[in-house]
């Protein structure tokens, strides 16, 4: 099968690797010629660190290295079966791509989009044949991510959606089928993670330290949220943020926060730049290890992923166990949410929600009917 991946930094040249790995041959387009260079040496340099820990053998190597292709010219990508767009997250700028593409590739050539919370259906009708068009969206670093979102978009045909998941658990990897709503799985169902943390700051309760010490010790998470969001970077963590907020039409829920505004303002980027919500260049501060604040911690936020996975269940925009395999093998989280919430009780859920929106009577700690409904049922998920 031919491949065509749109966009040759770490995403798209992680997602090459992946195809080219499953056998498939692999097209790498970018207009940066520098770009490509420095596609190609990466790839070269995972290669060689796989080769030595024993992960492929020499006629492996040599295989994968010469399957991939780097191209700088649309035309090229002619005979691509299936065609991934891994470029800067600008709907225009992917609308006007997609129309180009469609010109360039065969009536049967699949276009899908890496996007991790634009619009499927806005992207699909800037081609003549929007059947073709869908989402496929990887996470980062993809070749060691087990998930991959699959989004049809609703001009997207049955075919288009049936082969899609064929080739992507093809290349051994986990799909879970998303509707086309605003941040998909992981993006929405992610948000109180960063946002809930970032409240609990704002409200004067703990600091950065405290919160995700709180979370690792007491929610089992490998990451604490200011940790990941450093790590993620405020450039890229608060634009989704911001995107999600606005595409749900202002929901509450998914409210940013004006602390980690200021840091991308300042250019505090996280890691990357030294600092965003930690210094770099100092010791980490100590946190407050008070069992009894640290378990409120967690269970506050807890409660708010619960909440929101159920929400997309209830919704329709995944199925249960998409939901809670998008969460564990997409953001390695510690279990998913789902099954978390049968394990803590639909009760404690729904008590925790109420106890927040009868402290604060904000709509964003509104519980989910679904919740409700299955409490008053002595109903679980699982």
């Amino acid at each position: 099968m031919n491949i065509a991946v749109i966009g040759s930094g770490t995403m798209g040249s992680g997602i090459a690797q992946v195809a080219s790995t499953a056998g498939c041959s692999v097209k790498i387009y970018d207009t940066n010629s520098e770009a490509l260079s420095k596609s190609k040496n990466a790839l070269e340099k995972t290669l060689v660190m796989l080769l030595e820990k024993g992960k492929i053998d020499t006629s492996e190597k040599k295989r994968i290295s010469e399957s991939i292709s780097y191209v700088s010219h649309l035309s090229e990508l002619s005979d691509s079966d299936l065609v991934i767009e891994a470029i800067i997250e600008n709907l225009e700028i992917k609308r006007k791509l997609f129309s180009e593409l469609e010109k360039v590739v065969s009536a049967e050539s699949i276009l899908a989009s890496n996007t991790s919370s634009l619009s499927i259906a806005s992207i699909a009708a800037s081609c003549n044949n929007a059947a073709r068009v869908i989402g496929i969206h990887f996470f980062n670093p993809a070749p060691l991510m087990q998930l991959v979102e699959v989004i049809p978009a609703v001009q997207t045909s049955e075919g288009t959606l049936q082969k899609t998941i064929k080739i992507i658990s093809g290349w051994k990897k986990t799909v879970a089928v998303a509707k086309d709503t605003p941040g998909f799985i992981v993006n929405r169902v992610a948000r109180p993670f960063y946002g809930e943390a970032l409240r609990i700051y704002e409200e004067g309760k703990a600091d950065f330290a405290t919160i995700d010490w709180a979370m690792k010790m007491f929610g089992g998470f490998r990451m604490g949220p200011f940790e990941l969001m450093d790590f993620i970077g405020h450039d890229v963590n608060y634009v989704v943020t911001e995107t999600v907020f606005a595409a749900f039409y202002f929901d509450p829920r998914y409210k940013p926060s004006f602390t980690q505004k200021r840091l991308l303002e300042a250019g505090f980027l996280g890691k990357k730049t030294g600092r965003g919500f930690y210094n770099y260049s100092e010791e980490k501060p100590n946190p407050n290890e008070d069992p009894v604040l640290g378990q409120y911690i967690a269970d506050r936020i807890l409660a708010m992923l619960i909440n929101d996975a159920a929400d997309a269940l209830f919704l329709n925009i995944a199925s249960a166990n998409d939901i809670d395999n998008a969460m564990t093998k997409g953001v390695n989280y510690p279990k998913g949410l789902l099954k978390w919430a049968d394990e803590k009780g639909i009760d404690w859920c729904v008590a925790a929600l109420d106890n927040l929106y009868n402290e604060y009577h904000e709509d964003r700690y509104r519980c989910s009917p679904i919740l409700r409904k299955m409490n008053a049922g002595n109903q679980t998920f699982f």
